[in-house]
């Protein structure tokens, strides 16, 4: 498919949803004149509203009538666009067929999905047929996974352009965090606590720590544990006390990880790479707020797999669909940085981060960006600078690489690579 032959170059499938809205609100602000959007769900007069609501950029935008309940409609969405962006989860439920209709007519797609079983499935079903004809489906295009994907990516490239060797341990440290998480996210979590504890092969996959990868037979054997208490000194000299697992390590540690693999392994045969989440304080407490954390997270996750909490969860966290006010996701803001150590022993340090909301504000531009880039960057007609020559079920890192990075730093994401001293 060439980019630019057919009728728009971008649809928002889900646009009347929380995230979907924010995602159309940025790309009003922020696409570049002459893109050819168009907003997709369920019900015309919702779209019509969300179009009126966007302003005057959004003016022209198209809308597109589409039901995953009604196949048919589907294919006649995809056939019309060179990018569908989706957000209508959980994926688990409503994305199998979205990214089959997508392979089928050779559209690429992006979504923002943090479901390990989904993207399992979706690998399984789509990635060689989606190599065979050229498409690119990208999932977990937010928050998860582009800071941890991408930040590992990054600095990759720069052990290799300094010849300091392929990449050792490595480990994500959220420095800090200011956001809420999604009802969409915890509805999908919800979603795997069911079928984790009543399906044997399920339970066998979400756990595995290369559940996603290409060869898991070439894949360093040993990977750090997720839930795991990690003493700061450990990932670089220069941090102090200990760091808390990180909430979503369980499925962003896959994604790196297959990132590695469709980069026929780059990263080297050292590499391991895990997820941790700093904790305010002198090191005493850190030690015992990271406990702390790491109990809640083990409690929670099995809590959501009593259906009679349910209820009372129900209450207490927002639905899929919901979200914070703009004045509460003004406060929003997270800074993750990326530690590695390479096989030269050079210690390096990259940072992704934004004065956002992650889960909401901050994933809306990430997504819009790497759909603007699947829609725009591979076209060298239009101005783009070519996107990789790669193709099939892939990770955002993968197919998008230094063209994203170059989008987030346009919207004022802090994105850089340091070496330590």
């Amino acid at each position: 498919m060439t980019a630019g032959t057919r009728e728009f170059d971008l649809i928002v499938f889900g646009a009347t949803g929380f995230v979907g809205l924010l995602t159309a609100r940025h790309l009003a602000k922020h696409a570049p004149d002459g893109v050819r959007i168009a907003l997709a769900g369920r019900t015309q007069a919702k779209l019509e509203k969300v179009r009126v609501e966007l302003g005057e950029r959004a003016r022209e935008w198209g809308i597109v009538v589409a039901d995953v309940d009604k196949p048919s409609t589907l294919d006649a969405m995809v056939a019309r666009t060179t990018v569908l962006c989706s957000t209508v989860g959980p994926y688990a439920l409503y994305g199998e067929t979205v990214v089959g209709a997508c392979v089928n007519a050779g559209t690429h797609y992006t979504d923002l999905t943090g479901e390990v079983l989904f993207a399992r499935r979706s690998i399984d079903k789509f990635h060689e047929q989606a190599v065979a004809n050229g498409t690119k489906i990208v999932h977990s295009c937010g928050f998860d996974s582009i800071p941890s994907d991408l930040g590992t990516f990054l600095l990759y490239e720069r052990a290799r352009a300094d010849d300091a060797g392929t990449l050792g341990a490595t480990t994500l440290v959220i420095r800090s965090i200011r956001g809420g998480a999604s009802g969409g996210t915890i509805a999908s979590a919800i979603g795997l606590a069911d079928e984790v504890s009543t399906d044997r092969d399920a339970r066998r996959v979400a756990g595995r720590p290369h559940s996603l990868s290409v060869d898991h037979t070439r894949e360093t054997p040993k990977q750090p544990g997720d839930l795991s208490v990690v003493d700061a000194k450990t990932v670089d000299p220069s941090l102090t006390g200990k760091l808390a697992p990180f909430f979503m390590a369980s499925y962003n540690t896959r994604v790196v990880r297959r990132s590695n693999g469709l980069l026929d392994f780059a990263y080297g045969p050292d590499f391991t790479y895990r997820e941790t989440m700093a904790v305010p304080g002198p090191p005493v407490v850190t030690a015992v707020t990271a406990r702390a954390v790491q109990g809640a997270l083990a409690v929670g996750m099995a809590a959501l797999a009593i259906k009679p909490l349910r209820p009372v969860l129900d209450r207490v966290l927002p639905s899929p669909g919901e979200g914070p006010s703009e004045k509460s996701q003004a406060k929003g803001s997270f800074i993750a940085d990326v530690y590695t150590r390479t096989t030269g022993g050079r210690r390096y340090r990259s940072t992704i981060g934004a004065r956002l909301d992650p889960g909401y504000s901050g994933t809306a531009v990430m997504l819009g960006e790497s759909s603007l880039a699947l829609a725009l960057d591979s076209d060298t007609a239009r101005g783009g600078a070519p996107l990789p020559e790669r193709a099939g079920v892939l990770t955002p890192a993968v197919a998008l690489g230094d063209v994203l990075a170059d989008r987030l730093r346009a919207q004022n994401f802090t994105v850089t690579v340091d070496e330590l001293a």
